[in-house]
């Protein structure tokens, strides 16, 4: 068997997949993730064969292809393989759909304040072609107020919307949306659904048939362990022909080999996205990646994960002058907590974690801790013992 067809070794200790346990005190996953041992392998080997043999094996490469498409898509919630576009990040997977939707003067579209730029400026492009955006407050319209954000972002919409897009979980202090409530609305309504998934997809479960998702995007570089350079993007198939394609090439086609062909038709499914040569090392990569998730089991990799939320909260809580931005309701906790301290600002705060070899995030004026499922209550209480420290 061509080494890169080989799947993510199993049945080894947990704290062995991840050398960097043992290098200080990372909690940045919403960022970037540390690669563990099998995307390393994984990369050795494709190199080791490339150098070794080229591409005599590439037949392999394209079943290593096709096993991606299904991973992604289990991990997804897809119906299909079909459903699933290897991309180079998530904001070619929504720029896709802003650019793709034959919008007319007068649409508009919604999302939440305060999004991510990859899921903002491509949507904003849009007021060229005479659509609207309307960018709705859920901060101030949260349940620790007795109010309802997901009721807010439905009442923006009316008869003229196109498209609702959101981030599943906020990229500064991990707030997570009722994707199914939202998406049901959408449905009600013949409005698109949009989903960037890049803090969610690897972290926590998610399916995109029950929460009624149009589309989706995600790097692999996060959550999925992943390196840069791939991600996945979900089309729902009755959604995806209602796009246009910003590119022709020669790999959109379901039989791309048949050089010779008269019939240029674009593939039905996600491959009608993928116009040239794929990236057949990030694919090994993320292969690996998406295997040892699946492997662990994303019911048991998002169950650590919260209890690594909730633990923070309640450590974080105890000490003096943090205040939690996060928000404390279970259900709507993801990986994400952000806090700030009121005896410094965040910016201090972040340099002095950062000389004592804690990597964190430094968001607006607090500070993002992001653990994954191989860290626990070991990990946590080491960051909470350098916090006590730099207080």
């Amino acid at each position: 068997m061509p080494t890169s067809d080989r799947p993510p070794r199993a049945g080894r200790p947990l704290r062995e997949l991840f050398p960097i346990l043992d290098q200080g005190h990372y909690l940045n996953h919403a960022a970037i993730a540390p690669w563990p041992l099998p995307v390393a392998e994984a990369v050795r080997q494709f190199a080791e064969e490339n150098l070794r043999r080229g591409p005599r094996d590439y037949s392999a490469w394209i079943r290593r292809e096709q096993s991606l498409r299904g991973q992604l898509a289990e991990l997804a919630g897809a119906a299909s393989p079909e459903d699933i576009t290897l991309l180079k990040n998530t904001t070619e997977g929504i720029s896709l759909v802003a650019w793709g939707l034959d919008w007319r003067a007068g649409d508009n579209l919604v999302l939440p304040r305060g999004e991510f730029a990859s899921n903002r400026l491509p949507w904003l492009a849009q007021a060229g072609r005479g659509v609207v955006v309307r960018e709705v407050d859920i901060r101030g319209t949260d349940t620790r107020n007795g109010r309802d954000p997901e009721a807010a972002l439905i009442a923006a919409m009316d008869r003229g919307t196109r498209l609702l897009s959101v981030s599943a979980v906020q990229w500064s202090d991990g707030f997570r949306l009722d994707l199914g409530r939202l998406g049901e609305a959408c449905h009600e309504r013949g409005v698109l659904f949009f989903v960037d998934a890049i803090q969610q997809l690897g972290a926590l479960r998610l399916s995109v048939e029950d929460c009624r998702v149009d589309f989706l995007a995600a790097d692999a570089h996060k959550w999925l362990l992943g390196p840069e350079g791939i991600a996945v993007f979900y089309s729902r198939p009755k959604a995806r022909e209602r796009l246009t394609l910003p590119q022709q090439g020669w790999h959109m086609f379901e039989d791309p080999w048949h050089f010779q062909r008269d019939d240029w038709t674009p593939a039905a499914s996600g491959k009608r996205f993928e116009a040239g040569s794929p990236n057949s090392l990030g694919q090994a990569a993320l292969h690996a990646a998406a295997g040892l998730l699946l492997e662990r089991g994303m019911r048991a990799v998002e169950a650590r994960i919260l209890e690594n939320t909730r633990h923070l909260v309640t450590r974080l809580g105890q000490l003096p002058g943090v205040r939690l931005v996060s928000h404390g309701d279970p259900a709507r906790q993801s990986g994400i907590v952000s806090f700030a301290s009121d005896r410094m600002p965040a910016r201090e705060l972040h340099g002095r974690l950062a000389a004592r070899d804690v990597s964190c995030a430094l968001r607006g004026d607090a500070i993002r801790l992001s653990p994954h499922f191989y860290q626990g209550e070991r990990e946590i209480d080491a960051f909470l013992g350098v916090m006590e420290e730099v207080l």
